[in-house]
């Protein structure tokens, strides 16, 4: 009874040992409860605490925040600001502007600082258009002149708006401003403008860490290798996140020995690697189908598993792990790490289903099976890795039926990539009239990839006639493909119809397409080209 009269002044004084022991999810659940035993949830100063220490915490705790937002009675500025702050650094940063919504609802004016965080968030998500109104609102509530809120609006411009809008506000006060300088030259160097970047970088009167880190991300993105490792070489207080830049960078680029040469120097400079650089490093490996040095890395991540917790419930690191081996050949390692992970989840089925469709097709619709009895539902990735694996085996009848099933009982619509791998399927099973009425029948646009694969199917078998159809198709997406004229004339070559041949060599001189100099003319992985497109994030543009 006494603690319920204890005063506001009292409450603050014991406030921060409280909230200074609050480091998990169930303990703040517990002091929440004490607060509304002790008819503290009135209280606006606690209860902004609660919140604050909710946004601070897991994500689980993050959306407990949101939770307790909704059922506050009377909001302040200071509380929206304490949950939009955590929210905008969360993985769901877009929920920000709904609580900003939420707040102008409920008739709380913002502060400078509310527009930091919902101007973080719209850079983070490249909400273009969403930051340009609270551009506007920030004019109109007189903010735009605050330090804070100006880095926000040019870290925002420089990202996903405007570069010339961000190079207005970068006037004399902004430039007192360390963040303001890396805002500018890490905008310059996303949309590709490297050399307006390095300029601005050579004239930054500080260069800091987070500089130097900005301008080597920033070159190997626009795939300026040499002069990335010219300011790595030049940078002197290298950490982690430095040369995670060049070994991500290196991968990125196509330069995977570099990567794992990077590492090397990374070890002899005394810097401990940490799970970013393990992924990059799965991935050079992959590239290179070097297993040795991947189960030299296994054996680094296991060491780092055994005084880390956290690493065994992290999926990627896992998942990573099953691509490298499953790319490199070695199914029962792939499927024995698959085996012994903790927490699954579809990433990781998607993974070693994809991983075992080119090399073990059989395993890949096995583990499908599996997946299936489990009750795991899968997803449109699920699909493609699995028709995939049907095209490989030449499992024609399970291909066309879990095509069906994907929109029968798990309602996914087919895109172009599924569309792909049916087309792709066919084709190798040489039933050509079924892949050309396939693809006359399909629901969305056709694509290049599309066509092509047809166009290759109908190489093999000789078949002129579908040839010429898919040719005229590709040739009506785009026509400055050399590849997609040779493909037709072989197939006229084939069958012997040199004047066929000659009419597309006609075709093709009239288009003045050129073929690249000094580069013979040889017919590409098919398998390693649709991987490569099936594992892209978005389908083949026309």
């Amino acid at each position: 009874m006494i603690r319920k009269q204890t005063n506001d002044r009292t409450t603050n004084r014991r406030r921060p040992k409280l909230w200074h022991n609050c480091t998990n999810f169930r303990t703040l659940k517990q002091i929440h409860a004490s607060m509304v035993v002790n008819g503290l949830m009135s209280n606006l100063f606690v209860v902004r605490e609660l919140i604050y220490s909710a946004s601070l915490l897991a994500p689980g705790a993050l959306k407990y925040a949101h939770k307790l937002f909704d059922e506050i009675p009377k909001l302040d500025v200071s509380i929206c600001n304490h949950v939009m702050r955590g929210t905008a650094q969360s993985m769901k940063p877009e929920k920000t502007i709904s609580l900003y919504s939420e707040m102008e609802k409920r008739g709380v004016s913002p502060d400078r600082y509310t527009f930091t965080f919902v101007l973080k968030a719209c850079s983070k998500l490249e909400w273009r258009y969403n930051g340009f109104a609270f551009h506007g609102k920030v004019v109109r509530h007189g903010f735009v002149y605050n330090e804070y809120v100006k880095n926000a609006l040019i870290l925002f411009h420089a990202n996903c708006g405007d570069l010339g809008i961000a190079s207005e506000l970068f006037d004399a006060s902004a430039k007192a401003q360390k963040v303001a300088w890396s805002s500018m030259t890490s905008g310059y160097a996303k949309r590709g403008k490297i050399y307006e970047a390095l300029r601005l970088f050579d004239e930054m009167p500080e260069k800091d860490q987070v500089a130097w880190n900005v301008m080597i991300t920033g070159c190997l993105k626009c795939k300026e290798v040499d002069t990335a490792r010219e300011l790595f070489d030049r940078f002197t207080e290298k950490d982690v996140v430095t040369w995670n830049a060049m070994i991500s960078g290196y991968v990125n680029c196509g330069y995977p020995r570099e990567a794992l040469s990077i590492f090397m120097e990374m070890r002899d400079a005394g810097e401990h690697p940490d799970i970013v650089t393990m992924l990059s490093l799965l991935s050079a490996c992959a590239v290179l189908g070097d297993i040795e040095t991947g189960k030299r890395l296994h054996l680094y991540i296991l060491e780092m598993a055994s005084v880390s917790s956290s690493i065994h419930v992290w999926a990627p690191i896992w998942n990573a792990l099953i691509d490298m081996y499953a790319k490199c050949g070695s199914i029962d390692r792939a499927i024995e790490v698959f085996r012994g992970m903790k927490n699954r989840d579809l990433s990781t089925w998607n993974t070693l289903i994809f991983g075992l469709a080119l090399h073990h097709a059989e395993g890949s619709i096995k583990m499908f099976e599996e997946m299936q009895k489990l009750k795991v539902w899968p997803n449109e990735v699920t699909f493609i890795g699995v028709i995939l694996a049907c095209s490989h085996s030449g499992r024609v009848d399970e291909g066309r039926r879990y095509f069906s099933l994907m929109k029968d009982m798990y309602n996914i619509e087919p895109n172009i990539k599924h569309y792909g791998c049916m087309v792709d399927m066919l084709g190798r099973a040489g039933l050509l009239d079924e892949a050309f009425m396939f693809v006359k029948s399909m629901k969305i646009e056709h694509s290049a990839i599309v066509m092509r694969t047809l166009l290759g199917a109908c190489k093999i078998y000789g078949n002129v006639e579908l040839g010429k159809y898919a040719n005229e198709k590709l040739l009506s997406m785009r026509k400055d493909e050399s590849g997609d004229y040779v493909l037709l004339s072989n197939i006229y070559a084939s069958t012997g119809q040199w004047e066929g041949v000659q009419k597309v060599r006609k075709m093709f001189d009239d288009t003045r397409v050129k073929k690249p100099t000094g580069i013979s003319l040889i017919e590409e992985d098919n398998d390693k080209l649709m991987m490569q497109y099936l594992l892209s994030s978005e389908p083949e543009s026309k």
